[in-house]
C-alpha cells in the first residue's frame, strides 16, 4: 500500500469514526435525523427530543466538533443545520440499509440486535 493510499485510508477511517461517534448516542442521532428535515433551534430540538437545553447544548457542541452540524447566528438566536448537503441523503440511505438488514431490531424502543 502506498503512502498516499494509507493517508487517504486513515483520513477516511477518522471520518467514519466521527460519524460513528455521533450516531452512538440516541440524542445526537435524533438531532441529525431532525436536521436532515430542516434547520432548527436548540430549544426546539430539546423539546422534540425530550431532553434539557443543557443536554442539547452539549450534544450540539459534540456534533459541531465532529464537523456534522454548523451554527448559523440569527440575531440573538442560533439555528443549527447539517454542515454538508450530502449528509441528509447519506443518513436516509444508512437508515434504509440498517432497516433492511434487521427491520424489527429496535421495534418498541428495545434493541434486540445484540441479543
Amino acid at each position: 500500500m502506498s503512502t498516499a493510499t494509507l493517508t487517504a485510508t486513515l483520513t477516511h477511517t477518522a471520518a467514519l469514526a466521527r460519524l460513528g461517534h455521533a450516531l452512538s448516542d440516541t440524542t445526537r442521532a435524533g438531532v441529525l435525523l431532525a436536521l436532515r428535515e430542516a434547520p432548527s433551534y436548540p430549544s426546539d430540538l430539546a423539546d422534540a427530543l425530550g431532553v434539557s437545553r443543557q443536554v442539547m447544548s452539549n450534544q450540539l457542541a459534540c456534533l459541531r466538533g465532529c464537523g456534522l452540524v454548523e451554527a448559523v447566528p440569527e440575531g440573538r438566536r442560533t439555528r443549527y443545520r447539517l454542515a454538508d448537503e450530502h449528509l441528509a441523503p447519506a443518513l436516509d440511505e444508512l437508515l434504509r440499509v440498517v432497516l433492511y438488514v434487521e427491520p424489527g431490531c429496535c421495534a418498541g424502543g428495545r434493541c434486540t440486535c445484540a441479543a
